[in-house]
């Protein structure tokens, strides 16, 4: 009975929060290394100034 409740847990609670975990760390890291590019490409638009209003 105890394995059977320990692996719902795991199925319920772990294996969610771990891929959330690693989702958020997957997307921190693409939005780190493609924010140089996109600034660059958009300098000198609406969009830039939108974005960066102090600019």
């Amino acid at each position: 009975m105890a394995g059977v409740v320990i692996i719902i847990l795991v199925l319920v609670i772990a294996i969610p929060v771990g891929f959330l975990m690693t989702m958020s760390v997957v997307a921190g890291v693409l939005g780190w290394s493609v924010e140089d590019e996109v600034d660059v490409t958009y300098a000198g638009t609406e969009d830039y100034a939108l974005a960066y209003p102090e600019a």
